[in-house]
């Protein structure tokens, strides 16, 4: 049987009103009386509606997460983290790996408060959401139509290719997925050949294009990566950048004394490859906390205009990367 608000307020002896107050925290009740009406509640087993709380308060304290894929070692990793970092705050959260309209109609019957989008489509369909929204994704305007949290690709190419640059390394490749269609993959190749560029290695660009973010897409790339007879490789995820470690591995090559490898994302299981690897990327607990952290406030701050927050990447250095094995030419 259902035990009510009534029921605590009949066998603790007070009002219907003290009971509701007592349970909602409000400083109108004596301390004395609220642990009084506490323990009853405890005792009976009560359990509170949390319908009709969210009815009354219009607000259900859950977000929803529209994600493309859990089956990437990156993005499941960053689940993960965004679901810690909700930990510590008011809100739950929801994932949903559906397409883009099927999940908003979900979220929708959910009545969440707010939903984070990722954003690697250039054709995602956003502006006329009526549920606050944050997109993890890139940003190509100063003045954005919705809030957005940028990992700055571009700049982490930067730092990967002068990190080898400074080791010595002048033939660097980059192997990732060339879809133009995919905003977050896009950028990672026009910051490897801006980085390229501003180094004077611009003779030497040579971008595999992967065909995917995949452990065996990696695998499958590093033949087309050796034609060019690179003394160093970017990758462009941690899953591609494990199956260019096995096949270089297999063609007899010693990491990093024949090749350096530095991989784009910043996760801790970089460092548990078969080569410990060097990364570049924002660490992706920041990146979790920025993404929840962005979210609350457009729930909460609703009228402020929407902002681009652009993260700074980390190089974090491990045993991948070493000096060129051919002498630099300055």
């Amino acid at each position: 049987m259902t035990v009510t608000i009534k029921d605590i307020a009949k066998l603790a002896g007070v009002s219907y009103s003290t009971v509701s107050k007592a349970l909602n925290n409000s400083p109108l009740v004596k301390e004395e009386t609220r642990r009084k009406i506490l323990d009853v509640a405890c005792e009976m087993g009560y359990e509170p509606n949390l319908a009709a709380k969210q009815l009354v308060r219009k607000k259900t304290d859950v977000i929803g997460l529209m994600w493309p894929t859990i089956e990437r070692i990156v993005l499941a990793t960053l689940v993960t983290n965004i679901s810690k970092a909700f930990e510590k705050t008011p809100y739950s959260m929801i994932l949903s790996v559906d397409a883009q309209e099927t999940a908003v109609d979900t979220f929708r019957k959910f009545q969440v408060d707010g939903m984070i989008v990722f954003g690697e489509s250039k054709h995602m369909h956003l502006y006329d959401y009526t549920i606050p929204f944050v997109v993890y994704g890139v940003s190509e305007s100063t003045q954005p139509l919705y809030p957005i949290i940028d990992a700055n690709h571009e700049a982490s190419m930067y730092k990967a290719v002068e990190h080898l640059h400074q080791l010595g390394h002048r033939q660097i490749t980059y192997i990732g997925q060339y879809d133009k269609s995919d905003a977050l993959q896009i950028e990672k190749v026009d910051g490897y050949v801006k980085a390229m560029k501003k180094l004077h290695l611009a003779d030497y660009i040579h971008i595999v294009d992967s065909n995917g973010l995949n452990w065996f897409d990696g695998y499958s790339a590093i033949d087309r990566a050796l034609e060019s007879k690179p003394t160093a490789m970017i990758g462009g995820s941690y899953d591609l950048s494990g199956g260019m470690i096995r096949a270089l591995q297999e063609k007899g090559f010693s990491i990093p004394h024949d090749i350096s490898l530095i991989s784009y994302d910043n996760i801790p299981q970089m460092a548990n490859m078969e080569v410990p690897m060097t990364c570049i990327g924002v660490p992706v607990h920041l990146l979790a906390e920025e993404i929840v952290q962005a979210i609350i406030h457009q729930i909460e701050s609703p009228t402020e205009e929407p902002t681009v927050k652009k993260l700074t990447p980390t190089l974090t250095i491990r045993e991948s990367t070493g000096p060129s094995p051919e002498p630099s030419d300055s």
